[in-house]
């Protein structure tokens, strides 16, 4: 442990308790949640860690507060995290979308679970995926990011308090029961602060300072309460100085940025792994717990003599939609195989655009892909 309570060295924990702890190494020091199944450890892990190094935690009565407390803390110069899972996901929904337009940085981790409503609380599923982009009314777009591993989810939380950080907007680390609840390998390095995203700072005196207008990269630089800056934070539609402006005109100007400073970065947001794609035929898109059985499933085809690949996203939203094209013009089929009836899936067939067929492997929850079922949709969709 270092000096200053952030764990260091090899550890053997579970998919939750990396999160945590990727939470802290990031620099997190506001936890507010409410206790749910399967995220919980989470929220118990960070109720130990958070005091010893100089961190507040706090459970809330509900969920919607426990979204609004992060918000708050946020704006008082926190970096901060709550963790849900579905029921408690579609509380955060309207509080989602005020961080959204409020700009602020936060992050929200869900642990998904089967539903709908109470469903299977304890087994896994990756039912909340279209949620996660949709969930709250209006246009906007979020960052959302899908580990397969303890370590991952480790590494994915620094990585979504960073990207929150950059571009001031909640951003969503979207596991399933499965990576949360599974005991693995976790190497914590030693980061340096240079290595962790901090928000931008106001360059210019009070008086001249306009809470929501931007120097050029869609990002306004983020004052923090209590430092002399003065402020107009409100979910109403608002100008460069955050007053409430009850226009079409208003309307598009902010609107238009909160997306544009997300879909014009998306190259440097997004992340997936390939495996074998270059001389594939078919190609399996999956994510989380479900890309590491099809895994076995791809090098089972590629065995058979069936050019098979993995693409496996780590950022689901904003989509790879572009990548996709591209390789629907070299490809025979998509698999898709998912914790759900068919979400993902619906980009890949997008984006597809008829120029390959896209095959979905559904899954209703409750547990995981065997190998077989997978290797089955490939053989049918190589035909």
């Amino acid at each position: 442990m270092s000096e200053e309570g952030v764990l260091c060295g090899t550890f053997f924990m579970n998919g939750d308790v990396a999160c945590a702890e990727g939470a802290i190494s990031a620099g997190c020091r506001f936890f507010a949640g409410y206790p749910i199944t399967p995220a919980t450890e989470v929220a118990e892990r960070m109720s130990e860690r958070l005091p010893h190094v100089g961190g507040v935690y706090v459970q809330m009565e509900d969920e919607m507060a426990s979204m609004n407390a992060i918000l708050g803390a946020s704006w008082a110069g926190m970096k901060a995290m709550t963790a849900t899972s579905g029921p408690g996901f579609s509380l955060m929904m309207e509080n989602l979308g005020l961080g959204v337009m409020l700009e602020t940085p936060c992050v929200l981790v869900n642990i998904q679970r089967a539903g709908p409503s109470t469903g299977l609380p304890t087994l896994v599923a990756q039912g909340d995926m279209m949620q996660a982009r949709w969930g709250s009314h209006g246009s906007y777009e979020v960052i959302a990011l899908v580990p397969s591993s303890p370590q991952e989810i480790f590494d994915l939380t620094i990585t979504a308090f960073n990207l929150s950080e950059r571009y001031r907007v909640p951003v969503l680390v979207m596991s399933d029961e499965a990576v949360g609840h599974m005991s693995e390998k976790v190497v914590i390095p030693r980061i340096a602060p240079e290595e962790l995203a901090n928000r931008r700072r106001p360059d210019v005196a009070p008086e001249e300072y306009l809470p929501y207008k931007s120097n050029g990269d869609l990002v306004p630089p983020m004052a923090i309460a209590g430092e002399g800056y003065r402020f107009h934070v409100t979910g109403l539609t608002h100008d460069v100085r955050g007053y409430p402006v009850m226009t079409a005109e208003a309307q598009d100007e902010l609107v238009r940025r909160l997306v544009d400073k997300i879909r014009l970065n998306r190259d440097d947001i997004l992340k997936y792994e390939e495996v074998g794609v270059e001389d594939a035929e078919v190609i399996v898109c999956a994510y989380g717990i479900t890309a590491r059985i099809a895994r076995l499933a791809v090098q089972q085809a590629r065995d058979e003599g069936i050019r098979t690949g993995l693409l496996r996203l780590i950022t689901v939203w904003p989509f790879a939609e572009n990548y996709i094209r591209e390789l629907a013009q070299q490809v025979k089929a998509f698999v898709v195989p998912e914790i759900n009836y068919g979400q993902i899936v619906l980009e890949v067939e997008r984006c597809a655009g008829g120029k390959a067929s896209t095959l979905l492997v559904p899954h209703m929850g409750g547990g995981v892909h065997s190998p077989q079922t997978i290797l089955k949709a490939i053989k049918e969709a190589a035909q």
